[in-house]
C-alpha cells in the first residue's frame, strides 16, 4: 500500500464556506464587500485589505501607493502563479491549509516574494512555518525530499535558505552510504508455503536510480555533481546516467525492471503521476539532454562502464535528430564516436548499423562514421601496444581479432547496398590490420557478396579488392569455393589454384617424410632387439641339426630370400622419394616463371589449413 504524504495543517475555517469561484474570479463568502482586487495570471481575487496587510509586507507597500480604493493590484511574476496565491490567501484568512512536501517549495517562494516575515504576523507567519516544515519533515525523509525537489520549478526563487542545495545534500548522503543501513538493509521475512522467499533481500547499489530519475535535469545534474564530490564509484554514477537517459529519450526508452523492496515506506508512490516514466517530445530538448549526458559520463582508461549498445544508441539518436545542423551536436557526435571506438571490441554488429541521413551520400548506412570509430580503436590499441615491451600473447590479440571479425561481418552486411562505392568498401576493409584476421574467410565472403550485388564492376576494381585477400589464410572450404567462383578475377582464381596445389604437394611430401622416418625407426629397433647371425664357419650345430642338415640348409635359404625381397622394397621406396623430391624441385623452378608472369609472391609464413575456425557459407556462391 502506498505511503501517506506528510501534512501540516494550519488554520481552522472551512474551505468551502469561505470562498467561491466564478469563472476567472474568486470572492469571499462574507457579507463585507471586497475593498481590493488582486490579479495574478488573469485570475482576479476580490479580497479585503486587512487580512492581507496583516501578513504581507509587499501588499502593504502596494496598497499605500494606491490613492483609489478601487484600483487593481497586479502581482506579475509571483512564484507559483495564481494557484499558489490562492493558498496564500487561504492562509491569510485563516482557512484550513495543508502544507505538504509537494507545495511547501512554492509556498515558501511566494511567501518570500510577498515579504511574509515575522514582522507581519509574528512567529506564525508563512515563511517561518514553511522553513520549519522543510527542516523538520522534508529534510529528514528520502521520499519527502524527492517530492519537494520535483515540485520545484527551475524558475522559482530558491530563497535565502538554499533549499535545493540542502535537499541535494540529503540525497547525496543517503546515496553515498553515510546512512549505511540503506546499503546493507535486509528485509525480515519467511518462506511461504509455495517456496517464495518474502524477505532477506539486500538493497543493491542501484536502488536509487528510478527515484532520482523523476527529478528535473538541472536538479539531477546538481545531485550527480554532489555524488562525484563524495567519491561515489564511477560505475554507479554511469549506471544512473544511463537509466536517466533511457527514461527521457524515446530511442533509448527500454524499460528495465528494478527490484523493489516490498513495504518500503520511504520510497516513491508508484501510482503517483510524478513517478510515471515520460519521454521528451521536443527534439531540441532531446538533443540538449544527450549533449549533457555525454559530458557527464565518466570515461576511465581501460574500463568499460557504459554498455556499447547504449553509446551507439545515443549516437544513432544524434544522427536522426540532425546533428550536423549544430556545431555543438557535431562535437557531441564526434565524442560519442570516440567513446564507441574505445570499446569497439565489446560492440555487436547491430551497434554499427548507423543510419545515413546525409543528402550528399545515398548509402543506407553511415560507413564514414564506422570508419572513424575503427580509427579511434586502432589509435588506442597502438598506444597500448607501445607500453608492452614483451611479445604479444594470444590474450592480448583477442580485442583486435574481435574487431576484425566484427568489421568483416559489417562489410558482409553493407555489401549488398548498390549505392556503396568500391572505394568506400575497400577503405573500410583495408583499415583492419593484417594480424587482426587469423583467417580471411569472413573478408572473402563480404567481397563475394559485394561482387554479386555489383555485377557491373570492372575487372581492375575487382582485382583491387581481391588484393586485400591472402590466399594462404583461406580455409579449405573457402579455397574450394573460390576456385569455382566465376565472379572472381582470373588472376585471383589462378592464385587460389596454385596455393591449393602447393598445399596439397606439401601435405604429400610431409606424408612421405613421416613414412620414411617411421621406417628408419623400425629398422633401428629391429637391429637393437635381434643381433646379427654369426658366420656359418663359427656356428656350432647341435647333433640333431647334423642329422637333419638338409632341412636346416633349406630354412637358411628361405630366410635369405625374404631378406632380399625386403631390400628390394626399400630400394623402390627410396627411388619413389627421390622422384618426388625431383618433382618438387622442378615445380619450384616453374613457380619462379609464374611469379614473373603474374606478379605475386609466396609469403614466408606457414599456410593456414584450419577449417574449424570460420565455417564458410557456400550459399554465397
Amino acid at each position: 500500500m502506498a505511503a501517506s504524504v506528510t501534512v501540516k495543517l494550519v488554520g481552522s475555517k472551512s474551505d468551502s464556506s469561505s470562498f467561491r469561484k466564478q469563472g476567472q474570479a474568486w470572492f469571499p463568502t462574507t457579507d463585507l464587500p471586497s475593498d481590493v482586487t488582486v490579479v495574478v495570471d488573469s485570475m482576479s481575487f476580490h479580497l479585503h485589505k486587512f487580512p492581507l496587510l496583516s501578513r504581507c509586507g509587499l501588499m502593504e507597500s502596494l496598497v499605500k501607493m494606491k490613492s483609489d480604493v478601487d484600483d487593481v493590484i497586479h502581482l506579475d511574476g509571483l512564484p507559483g502563479g495564481s494557484s499558489t496565491f490562492e493558498l496564500v490567501v487561504k492562509f491569510c484568512y485563516g482557512v484550513k491549509l495543508e502544507i505538504t512536501p509537494v507545495n511547501v517549495v512554492r509556498l515558501r517562494s511566494a511567501s518570500v516574494w510577498l515579504r511574509m516575515t515575522e514582522e507581519y504576523g509574528g512567529d506564525g507567519n508563512l515563511i517561518s512555518l514553511t522553513d520549519g516544515f522543510i527542516s523538520n519533515v522534508v529534510l529528514r525523509s528520502w521520499r519527502d525530499c524527492l517530492l519537494a525537489l520535483k515540485s520545484f520549478d527551475d524558475g522559482d526563487d530558491d530563497g535565502e535558505v538554499g533549499f535545493v542545495e540542502k535537499c541535494v545534500e540529503v540525497l547525496g548522503r543517503r546515496i553515498s552510504g553515510e546512512d549505511r543501513h540503506l546499503h546493507q538493509r535486509l528485509r525480515c521475512g519467511s518462506v511461504l508455503w509455495n517456496g517464495i522467499v518474502t524477505g532477506a533481500r539486500s538493497v543493491g547499489s542501484d536502488w536509487w536510480y528510478e527515484d532520482v530519475s523523476s527529478l528535473s535535469f538541472p536538479i539531477y545534474k546538481r545531485l550527480i555533481s554532489v555524488l562525484e564530490n563524495r567519491a561515489l564509484p564511477p560505475d554507479i554514477i554511469a549506471g544512473s546516467l544511463v537509466f536517466y537517459a533511457k527514461r527521457y529519450l524515446p530511442g533509448l526508452n527500454r524499460r528495465h525492471s528494478i527490484a523493489k523492496t516490498n513495504g518500503d515506506t520511504d520510497k516513491l508512490d508508484p501510482s503517483s503521476p510524478t513517478s510515471v516514466p515520460a519521454v521528451l517530445s521536443d527534439e531540441e530538448e532531446q538533443m540538449t539532454l544527450i549533449e549533457e549526458i555525454e559530458t557527464m559520463l565518466p570515461m576511465p582508461k581501460g574500463v568499460v562502464l557504459v554498455p556499447t549498445s547504449f553509446l551507439a544508441g545515443m549516437l544513432r539518436t544524434v544522427m536522426i535528430l540532425g546533428a550536423n545542423r549544430r556545431r555543438e551536436s557535431s562535437v557531441c557526435m564526434s565524442n560519442l564516436e570516440r567513446r564507441v571506438g574505445l570499446q569497439l571490441d565489446h560492440a555487436g554488429l547491430e551497434d554499427l548499423l548507423l543510419p545515413n541521413l546525409s543528402h550528399s551520400v545515398e548509402t543506407l548506412y553511415n560507413v564514414d562514421s564506422v570508419h572513424r570509430i575503427v580509427n579511434h580503436f586502432l589509435i588506442t590499441d597502438n598506444n597500448d601496444d607501445d607500453d608492452i615491451t614483451t611479445t604479444l600473447s594470444s590474450s592480448s590479440l583477442t580485442p583486435i581479432t574481435s574487431v576484425g571479425k566484427l568489421i568483416d561481418g559489417y562489410l558482409a552486411e553493407i555489401a549488398s547496398d548498390v549505392n556503396l562505392k568500391p572505394s568506400n568498401f575497400q577503405s573500410l576493409a583495408a583499415i583492419v590490420p593484417e594480424y587482426a584476421r587469423p583467417l580471411d574467410d569472413g573478408l572473402y565472403r563480404a567481397i563475394d557478396i559485394y561482387f554479386k550485388s555489383h555485377p557491373c564492376m570492372k575487372e581492375p576494381e575487382k582485382e583491387a579488392l581481391c588484393k586485400l585477400l591472402d590466399c594462404q589464410k583461406l580455409s579449405t572450404e573457402a579455397c574450394t569455393h573460390a576456385a569455382q567462383n566465376d565472379r572472381l578475377p582470373v588472376r585471383m582464381v589462378v592464385q587460389v589454384l596454385f596455393f591449393e596445389q602447393l598445399q596439397l604437394r606439401s601435405s604429400i611430401a610431409g606424408c612421405f617424410l613421416v613414412s620414411s622416418e617411421n621406417l628408419l625407426v623400425d629398422h633401428r629397433r629391429s637391429s637393437m632387439v635381434t643381433p646379427p647371425p654369426p658366420p656359418l664357419s663359427e656356428t656350432v650345430l647341435p647333433r640333431s641339426c647334423e642329422v637333419d642338415g638338409g632341412r636346416w640348409s633349406e630354412n637358411v635359404k628361405v630366410d635369405m630370400d625374404n631378406m632380399s625381397i625386403r631390400v628390394a622394397e626399400l630400394e623402390r621406396e627410396c627411388w619413389s622419394m627421390k622422384q618426388e623430391i625431383e618433382k618438387m624441385g622442378k615445380l619450384k623452378r616453374r613457380w619462379r616463371s609464374v611469379q614473373k608472369k603474374f606478379g605475386f609472391k609466396i609469403k614466408s609464413h606457414q599456410m593456414c589449413t584450419e577449417t574449424n575456425t570460420n565455417v564458410f557459407v557456400r550459399k554465397n556462391k
